[in-house]
């Protein structure tokens, strides 16, 4: 499996990425294009895409914070999933990060989310506030009632949420 980290727009594998990114998330979940594409050459972030057997099978946004990594989202693409390559993916998380936060829907609320939660459980990720709010990504958009998981406990819950919402929702 490789990471290869995506610096400009024009790479071929970013309309791949930005079609399943927009399937994938809804509305109130994403960015638009005019917000997400900027990110590819922030010093904070790093877009990856994620290759198995040749293939682009997904990718990550991730932002490089103070003294942890918040996962902004983390995609296996439809047809790769179900083949534990998304453990692989955490293996390569854990690996670079110590520390890592990321936000997921409410683990009850569907087959999906309580999927996706379990999955997160077994990978080494544990709910560490279930009364986080994911910011407004912009005009037109919700804030959304999400949980917020980390590979790590926390000192200081309110600090991390700050830097979240002050850089990465700015």
């Amino acid at each position: 499996m490789e990471f290869l980290q995506i610096t400009s727009t024009e790479d071929y594998r970013v309309k791949e990425i930005f079609e399943a990114y927009c399937k994938t998330f809804p509305e109130d979940e994403r960015r638009d294009w005019d917000k997400l594409s900027p990110l590819f050459s922030h010093p904070k972030v790093k877009i990856i895409s994620v290759l198995h057997e040749a293939k682009n099978i997904g990718y990550l946004i991730i932002w490089e914070l103070s003294n942890f990594a918040f996962v902004e989202h983390f995609e296996v693409f439809e047809e790769f999933r179900s083949q534990k390559l998304g453990s692989h993916i955490t293996n390569y998380l854990f690996g670079n990060y110590p520390r890592i936060v990321l936000e997921i829907e409410h683990g009850h609320l569907t087959e999906d989310t309580k999927r996706r939660y379990s999955f997160y459980q077994k990978n080494g990720f544990s709910l560490i506030d279930e009364m986080y709010v994911q910011p407004s990504y912009g005009e037109g958009k919700n804030p959304l009632n999400l949980w917020l998981l980390a590979n790590y406990q926390p000192e200081n819950l309110k600090e991390v949420k700050d830097e979240i919402y002050d850089i990465v929702y700015h």
